[in-house]
């Protein structure tokens, strides 16, 4: 963070307040210094706003706010690898390849990665696509990402943000986003633009993460436990349906492990009819 507007002290305070008080289990008490966090930092860079919705606090906001993932990622892009696949055991674009391959065409002519990273589902697809962009906001994983030289272009973006007004006529045949979802709350915006964004019969693919269905209520989507989205299933196929994408597959998966425990998610893969 350095936004000279923000009083980086108190913010502190506030947080190591909230933190603190989470960890004792007065929820209450955290919100309230975590909406103090908010009221100095109305942009969010420390994602007060998902930690509130976590607890139980508050309602879900739309997204877990471009400042907190910019700031996550940048924080975490030179061991991002080694923590997410090696330690955590994320298997996630290897899974999309295999799909891909199964059910797409042989080769792709323009494609996508929204919330590319380091690169890591580019690795696995590049062999398939003839032009591939990637866009992250992070610029400390996109600085890594070009550095292993797999995309053809580059760009530091929010997902919703690049598609509306990425400035390139030509349409994609095929849009990945591989935990992506896990920072979005409503998918309307994103599948809204993806859907303006690709060819007929392009495909859409990206994974989510979900939990029982007793959870969520009556919510589409809840923040879960360790600040991440959760979708629940008939929500996701019935936005891509309103936005004219066919539900192909959405199959169960582990999207990795959360404290020693397989976290559930959906690999899902569509077309846009």
């Amino acid at each position: 963070m350095s936004d000279a507007s923000i009083d980086e002290a108190a913010l502190a305070e506030a947080y190591d307040r909230a933190l603190a008080m989470e960890k004792a289990g007065d929820t209450a008490a955290a919100a309230e210094h975590y909406r103090r966090c908010l009221a100095l930092d109305p942009d969010d860079h420390a994602g007060a706003a998902v930690r509130i919705a976590a607890m139980g606090e508050g309602e879900a906001p739309v997204s877990a706010g471009d400042a907190y993932v910019a700031t996550l990622f940048d924080q975490h892009a030179d061991d991002f690898e080694d923590i997410l696949v090696r330690q955590l055991g994320y298997g996630v674009p290897g899974l999309m390849a295999e799909r891909l391959a199964a059910i797409g065409p042989a080769r792709h002519e323009r494609a996508l990665d929204l919330g590319c990273g380091t690169g890591l589902a580019g690795e696995a697809l590049r062999d398939r696509i003839a032009t591939l962009i990637g866009v992250d906001l992070s610029e400390g994983m996109i600085e890594t990402c070009f550095d292993k030289g797999v995309y053809d272009h580059l760009y530091i973006g929010e997902a919703v943000g690049f598609l509306e007004e990425f400035d390139e006529p030509e349409p994609f045949d095929l849009v990945v986003a591989t935990d992506v979802l896990p920072y979005l709350g409503g998918l309307d915006p994103l599948f809204a633009a993806t859907a303006a964004r690709m060819v007929a019969g392009g495909l859409l693919g990206f994974s989510t993460e979900t939990l029982p269905e007793a959870q969520f209520g009556a919510r589409d989507f809840m923040v879960g436990p360790h600040q991440r989205f959760h979708h629940k299933e008939g929500y996701v196929r019935d936005r891509l349906a309103a936005h004219g994408f066919d539900t192909l597959e959405c199959a169960p998966i582990v999207v990795r492990r959360q404290e020693g425990e397989p976290a559930a998610g959906h690999l899902v893969l569509a077309r846009k009819r």
